[in-house]
């Protein structure tokens, strides 16, 4: 184990901003996978779905996150759907220590209604629905991560510092 921290949820569920959170009171870098994935291809992740599709998106997030997880020591946010990635999640579980943050559905769905990210597995004329959907397939994945932790109405210092918390415990056992 590298104890690499690796954070996966929902879309709008805070990886990203408490992954930058989180790398700042650890002292390790940040990478966010969706980010690494844009630069590496010079394309947003809409069009990369568009132009490529999902299938080409997901052989290069796995090489892209594969890598990062096999590096030093540092915070990992993983895009909403990676974790389901048996490969990806395999090695995320043997080799780091992963968080689930757990949002709920009325709370992403604000997000996504505010946030500038087109989210390509989004059905923007029936967002709950889309977003109920998702995270109901997804959950039983999610529950896998060794840290589970209910973010919901909570700031992202306070759910960074009980990451931290928990972070720091299971690098002792």
């Amino acid at each position: 184990m590298n104890n690499t921290l690796v954070l996966t949820g929902m879309m709008g569920s805070g990886k990203s901003s408490i992954g930058k959170e989180l790398s700042n009171i650890l002292g390790l870098k940040f990478y966010d996978t969706d980010l690494e994935i844009e630069k590496k291809l010079n394309m947003t992740i809409p069009d990369i779905f568009k132009n490529k599709g999902e299938n080409y998106f997901r052989k290069i997030e796995e090489k892209i996150c594969i890598e990062l997880i096999n590096g030093d020591e540092k915070v990992i946010a993983l895009g909403g759907g990676t974790f389901l990635n048996k490969k990806i999640r395999e090695i995320v579980l043997k080799k780091s220590i992963s968080v689930w943050i757990d949002v709920d559905i009325s709370t992403i769905v604000k997000r996504m209604k505010i946030s500038k990210n087109i989210r390509p597995m989004l059905d923007y004329k029936d967002l709950k629905g889309s977003i109920t959907s998702i995270l109901t397939k997804r959950s039983p994945i999610y529950q896998l991560a060794n840290i589970k932790i209910k973010a919901t109405n909570i700031s992202k210092k306070k759910v960074a510092s009980e990451i931290k918390k928990k972070y720091e415990l299971s690098k002792k056992n």
